[in-house]
């Protein structure tokens, strides 16, 4: 994922008031509304705010026109986002080119992964829980989306489905580890000397007799990979210096 800039907010009452975010229930996302702005300018006008304008405003984070993520608030706080939301969503400001409001694939790629890392980390579903300002306000927020829902609803979806990629590859992992884990236990062990190969039984004997090597209360316990690591350690004269 993008890498995330942390740029907290000095606290205050009307950017910053540092009122706990209990239970995070939503992401709310939204764009800044001032065209061909950045991420860190969007920011300092909040840190601005600190000096009393009567202006109460703030997100958790803002993703620039390059795709850079600066975090503002920690995401167990409140922030100055989404009216009634606020309470219990994380807010994601969004800056854009034009004023139509319709985000660059840079930024829009920075803000799948955030809400994909959110949707993780506090089990939330992306087509349910990722909402726009709109739908709780009524504010025309993000504009683009508010214009084209049908495109919001494709966002939510790439975001649903970049999820079950992870859970793929995670599943494939598992299912790695599983296989690995099934051929240890398949692989042949050696407990008796008698059982041991001859081009590995002379190594053997020569480690027991050194004192190097007395196996476990189930005999010698020596896996064919283990043997055939002993030998070539042996052939290479490691055990030489005992």
């Amino acid at each position: 994922m993008t890498k995330i800039t942390r740029m907290f907010l000095t606290p205050n009452k009307y950017s910053r008031p540092q009122i706990p975010l209990k239970k995070v229930k939503k992401i709310a996302v939204h764009y800044v509304g001032n065209a061909g702005s950045t991420a860190k300018g969007n920011r300092d006008y909040f840190e601005s705010l600190k000096n009393g304008r009567g202006v109460y405003a703030s997100s958790h984070y803002i993703i620039g026109l390059e795709g850079e993520i600066i975090q503002c608030i920690p995401e167990n706080e409140v922030s100055y986002d989404t009216n009634e939301a606020n309470s219990y969503s994380i807010s994601i400001e969004n800056c854009h080119p034009l004023a139509d409001g319709k985000f660059d694939q840079k930024t829009l790629e920075s803000l799948k992964e955030l809400c994909a890392d959110i949707c993780i980390r506090y089990g939330l579903d992306p087509t349910k829980d990722i909402i726009r300002h709109y739908d709780v306000s009524g504010k025309r927020c993000p504009l683009w989306w508010v214009i084209h829902p049908q495109e919001f609803v494709k966002f939510k979806k790439s975001v649903k489905d970049m999820l079950k990629g992870g859970e793929n590859m995670e599943a494939i992992k598992k299912l790695e580890e599983e296989v690995q884990s099934l051929k240890k236990s398949r692989e042949k062990v050696y407990n008796n000397i008698d059982d041991i190969p001859d081009w590995g039984r002379d190594t053997v004997n020569r480690l027991m007799t050194k004192g190097c090597l007395k196996g476990t209360d189930k005999g010698l316990d020596i896996s064919e990979t283990m043997l055939r690591i002993l030998v070539i350690n042996d052939r290479a004269g490691v055990y030489d210096i005992f």
